[in-house]
Parts: C-alpha cells; sequence; structure tokens
C-alpha cells in the first residue's frame, strides 16, 4: 500500500505545475471508462461536465478526472486532457465518433504570489495535457499538481492523497487539493483537526492537543484577511467496489464528512467544496448496505486524513504569501 488513491487498482494519477506560475493540474486517470459522480456542498463552485455526473443522466462512465487551479481558467485543463484522451483513442461512442468524457473542478488560486501575466492564453491546456501523460502510480504531495499554489486560512495548502483497505475486501482511496477558506489545523498551533483518523504518523503523528487550544473553534478565515473568494477544495474519492452511479452519488455525499472533519469551517459560501466518487468495479460487495455503510465512512476518513497530509507536505517557495506547516514546525517531511 502507497497510502495514494492508486492503491486502488485500476487508477494511476498525474500531476503538473508551473513553479513560477504557482499553479498546476492533477488528472486521476482510470485503466478504463468507471462509474462516477459527484456531490457539490461549496456555495462556490467550478466545473466541468458535473450535470453528467447525476444519476439520472445517460451518460454512465467517464475516461478521466480533472482537478486545477486557475479558477475559471483552469477549466481549460479538461480540454488538454481531454485531447490527449482521444489520441489515444479512448471516449463515449456516438457512431464512429468517441467523445472522452472529463469532468474537472477548479480551485481559486490567482492571488497566491504566482505570476499570472499569461498573455492571451492561459496555460492550463497544456499543463492538463502534461498531468495526464505523467499518470503513474506513484506522484508527489503537497506543493505539487492542483496543490501547487493552494492555501488555507493560515498556511499554504497542497495536493493530498491517502487509502484504506476495508474489512469487506475493498479499497477506497482519495485525492485532494486542499484551497480552503478556513483551516486544517487547530488555532494557532500545529495539531490537524483530522488527528483522530491518522494512520501511524502519516503528518506527523501529534495526536490533538490536551487541552484543546482557546480558539480551536474560533472560526478564522482568508475572509479575516482580505482574501475572500481564493479559495475550494476539490476531491476525488475512488474505490474498487462495484457501485452504480447513484451508489457513487451517495459516496461523494458520504465523504463530505470527512472534509468537515478535516477543515474549520468548510462548506461555506465561499468554498466550492466539491467531491467526485469513482468506481472501477473490480470488487463485489457481499452485502451492499451493510459494506456501503462501512465504505462510506472509509472514504470520510481517508478524506480527511488525505487533506491533512496535503497541507503536511507542503513546501516553502519564494514568493509565498503563506508559510508551510513544515516550515513553522522545523521538521522535514
Amino acid at each position: 500500500m502507497r497510502n495514494l488513491i492508486t492503491d486502488v487498482p485500476g487508477l494511476s494519477v498525474g500531476s503538473a505545475e508551473d513553479l513560477t506560475l504557482k499553479s498546476g493540474v492533477t488528472v486521476l486517470l482510470p485503466d478504463e471508462p468507471a462509474v462516477a459522480s459527484v456531490a457539490i456542498h461549496g456555495g462556490a463552485p467550478g466545473t466541468r461536465d458535473t450535470a453528467l455526473l447525476e444519476p439520472d443522466q445517460t451518460v454512465e462512465k467517464v475516461d478521466a478526472l480533472v482537478l486545477s487551479g486557475g479558477s475559471a481558467f483552469g477549466l481549460d485543463a479538461g480540454a488538454g486532457v481531454q485531447a490527449g484522451l482521444a489520441a489515444m483513442g479512448r471516449g463515449f461512442q456516438v457512431g464512429p465518433v468517441r467523445v472522452p468524457i472529463v469532468p474537472g473542478a477548479i480551485l481559486f488560486d490567482l492571488m497566491n504570489g504566482g505570476d499570472k501575466n499569461w498573455g492571451d492564453y492561459a496555460p492550463y491546456r497544456e499543463l492538463g495535457r502534461a498531468a495526464l501523460a505523467a499518470a503513474g502510480l506513484d506522484f508527489a504531495l503537497g506543493s505539487h499538481g492542483a496543490g501547487c499554489g493552494a492555501t488555507t486560512a493560515n498556511l499554504k495548502g497542497g495536493l493530498g492523497s491517502a487509502s484504506l483497505r476495508l474489512s469487506c475486501g475493498a479499497t477506497v482511496g482519495a485525492l485532494v487539493a486542499v484551497n480552503a477558506l478556513g483551516r486544517a489545523t487547530m488555532g494557532d498551533g500545529p495539531h490537524f483537526w483530522a488527528a483522530p483518523f491518522e494512520q501511524g504518523n502519516e503528518f506527523g503523528g501529534l495526536g490533538l492537543p490536551c487541552p484543546l487550544p482557546v480558539d480551536a473553534v474560533q472560526p478564522r478565515t482568508k475572509h479575516d484577511a482580505l482574501r475572500a473568494g481564493a479559495n475550494t477544495t476539490i476531491a476525488i474519492v475512488a474505490t474498487d467496489a462495484i457501485l452504480t452511479k447513484a451508489e457513487a452519488k451517495r459516496l461523494a455525499v458520504m465523504a463530505h464528512d470527512g472534509l468537515a472533519r478535516a477543515l474549520w469551517p468548510a462548506h461555506t459560501p465561499m468554498d466550492g467544496d466539491l467531491v467526485f466518487a469513482l468506481s472501477t468495479g473490480r470488487h463485489r460487495l457481499q452485502e451492499p448496505l451493510a459494506d456501503m455503510i462501512e465504505l462510506g465512512a472509509a472514504a470520510a476518513s481517508t478524506l480527511a486524513r488525505a487533506i491533512a497530509r496535503g497541507v503536511y507536505h507542503a513546501t516553502p517557495a519564494k514568493g509565498d504569501t503563506l508559510p508551510a506547516w513544515q516550515e513553522l514546525q522545523g521538521k522535514e517531511k
């Protein structure tokens, strides 16, 4: 187990970033078209092709999912991924034509200290295609891909991932770009809200503070720092369990509990908090209702861990507007 979403059989992940831009793209690529759905609980989302993921819509499966920086400019990343998939001969069959199905979501990182003077055309189409070309089983966390320029209220955000093997034999994984309005840590201390779900020392092994910081539940946000709008945590949870589109929808809904467990506050009017859920369909659930409950809880806990890992692995860079967790704690990854 890599403790990455690619522990789910049949998945690979690629990232591409521009360090001068302080932004990037991450692509989740299933080996074969996969059942997917989405749940959007934030008040300010930016999306591509998410309507077709509802259970009552015709298209059942997707060819890839894209997470991108760049706000609305970043939606171009999906076009780059789509072009790459078309070159591979992948896509939804319509007569003699194949149309790659590539839903995506974006986060706002336009005011993070990076140079956004890109001229007539934003670079996200090219970054999307580069991320697709880089897809593999291993990928870097922290200040990479869609998490390259991500921030929280008090620290740099980042790209996070985690995985878990369930008692029913299925595997669940999470991939997230953490760019929250609120905080992943309690007060000004180093302790993560996701601490109860930590596996080993995957994000420092600090556990919960005792007593809790007096300002732990004070909802400090980017809005307080006049960076309102520079937000959105976008995520994917994936499993090899065989799911219908409706079950994938329920999995995405349950996974949002992990986002709320790891970030405070979450699902605000200024966040575009979104979770995709995807099934590679390789493991049959023996007790569908009981196993779905376990699967949904695991998706939530795994997403919470992935969020903390994204912040934990972020690294400082020239021009940053916020410090990295590692920088403040004086620790190496």
